[in-house]
């Protein structure tokens, strides 16, 4: 497979490892800034189908939903881990039907991270039941990470909302009163050199129980970014990695 690569940072030099030990060829590197000699290309002009089956897409988040539509408009289809374009997310769905062109997107492809979410929403339904367990979300990264919380701590705390009856809405502010019963809270921690780390706390008067998911490396988001190029050539639409993840554990 012929996968190009949409920014070349630190993601992008990963992906494109990764893709290039599993066998594929990398032909196409675009990136407006870099002067890696890896770089083909500064822009999108004179990237198609004849150069690539797919683009990975790990840019800048004021850029995304434009190479979004020049992929689409070059039927490309894309997997799109920048973040920070959500709220564009109905003129995508339409661009991409009106092409006939696939996209794939998530905040985080990592596999392990992916899984973790299902165990999660697994956990708010049996604890849904007992309303003695309180829960929280803490997660810890690097100190160069410029946003808190993360943006997988955000959809943790989105899937325990929606699974946990007594939470309403989730809570990332420092508080400096007591948290009501109703709010969720999703705390973070920078510093030091840790690619990620998760944690899902549910607490009562007696006892504790801890899911948490470790990243050791940024390499499990370059391994599910490839795979997820693999699966979205031949498909039109817009899907997330639950998608992916769905097809792939129920067959």
């Amino acid at each position: 497979m012929r996968i190009g690569i949409s920014g070349y940072g630190r993601m992008g030099v990963l992906i494109r490892q990764h893709a290039l030990q599993q066998g594929h060829e990398v032909p196409v590197v675009i990136d407006p800034v870099s002067s890696a000699p890896e770089v083909t290309h500064q822009s999108w002009q004179g990237v198609d189908r004849e150069l690539v089956d797919v683009i990975i897409e790990f840019s800048l988040p004021q850029v995304a939903v434009e190479n979004i539509a020049s992929a689409a408009a070059a039927d490309i289809p894309i997997v799109v881990g920048t973040t920070g374009w959500y709220s564009r997310m109905d003129e995508v769905k339409k661009l991409l039907d009106r092409e006939g062109s696939g996209c794939i997107w998530s905040g985080n492809f990592s596999l392990g991270v992916n899984i973790f979410f299902r165990l999660t929403k697994t956990a708010a339904k049996l604890f849904n039941r007992f309303a003695q367990y309180d829960c929280m979300v803490h997660e810890y990264h690097h100190k160069h990470k410029a946003d808190s919380p993360s943006g997988t701590a955000e959809m943790i705390g989105d899937i325990l909302v929606g699974g946990l009856d007594r939470k309403t809405h989730v809570v990332t502010e420092e508080l400096k009163r007591s948290i009501e019963p109703e709010e969720l809270h999703v705390t973070s921690t920078r510093g030091g050199s840790i690619p990620g780390t998760h944690r899902v706390t549910f607490d009562s008067d007696v006892d504790t129980v801890v899911l948490e998911h470790t990243a050791r490396n940024r390499s499990g988001f370059a391994q599910g970014a490839v795979l997820a190029a693999e699966w979205i050539i031949g498909r039109q639409g817009l899907y997330t990695i639950d998608d992916m993840m769905k097809e792939i554990i129920e067959g």
